[in-house]
């Protein structure tokens, strides 16, 4: 077990310490929906009170998470498409890009299940503006580098947006079953189709998304 952090360094490093497990704890049991304060905190070696120092709650650190995977999400998504041209982009390789990066975050696509389910609205109001601010600032970040990059309009590419955000909440969760459902799809086969493999599905209906919204603006 660490010491008490008594420095202010000592304290930001103890926080980190907690996110890292958080993370860890997320990729090997299966996800957010098993993650405990008592298990984060004994996975950073901290003693079990001592997470109340810097979270107030289990919610308030995976919003912590959900508000870095955002920012994340936006510098991942510039990178991707830093060597393509204005207007490069058809309504199909936006859609891609948008699928193609957000399966690089898998933390990420679980988290946007539980934001708005419990996250944000079990935190108090000054952490849930503060989340809503920089998500928002990102998501904008975001919403500007693909409308760039393609020639879809500012509003076809939010309402793109819309669709993966609840997309992703969805397909990230049925393509990621707990064992019960493994084990229930294993006795009945016709119903494993709901086990599907994420990014490829993500993508196609994000394209048949993109492409619609294109033809539904475009002059009669």
């Amino acid at each position: 077990m660490y010491p008490r952090a008594r420095s202010q360094e000592a304290k930001l490093r103890r926080a980190e310490d907690l996110l890292d497990a958080a993370r860890a704890l997320a990729a090997s049991s299966g996800g957010v929906r098993h993650i405990t304060l008592a298990a984060v905190t004994e996975a950073a070696g901290l003693h079990p009170s001592a997470v109340r120092r810097y979270f107030d709650s289990k919610e308030e650190l995976l919003l912590e998470l959900a508000e870095r995977g955002w920012n994340q999400w936006r510098d991942v998504v510039t990178a991707h498409l830093a060597d393509v041209g204005a207007g490069d982009l058809d309504p199909e390789g936006t859609a891609a890009s948008v699928a193609t990066t957000l399966a690089s975050l898998p933390l990420f696509c679980d988290l946007l299940t539980h934001v708005p389910l419990s996250l944000e609205g079990e935190v108090g109001i000054e952490r849930a503006r503060r989340y809503k601010t920089n998500s928002f600032a990102a998501y904008d970040a975001i919403v500007e580098t693909l409308t760039t990059a393609g020639t879809m309009t500012t509003a076809q590419v939010r309402d793109l947006m819309t669709a993966a955000m609840g997309m992703t909440a969805s397909l990230w969760q049925l393509s990621h079953p707990t064992a019960t459902l493994m084990e229930l799809y294993a006795q009945h086969p016709k119903w494993g189709h709901a086990a599907l493999d994420f990014e490829p599905r993500l993508t196609r209906l994000l394209q048949a998304t993109a492409v619609g919204l294109t033809r539904a603006d475009a002059p009669v």
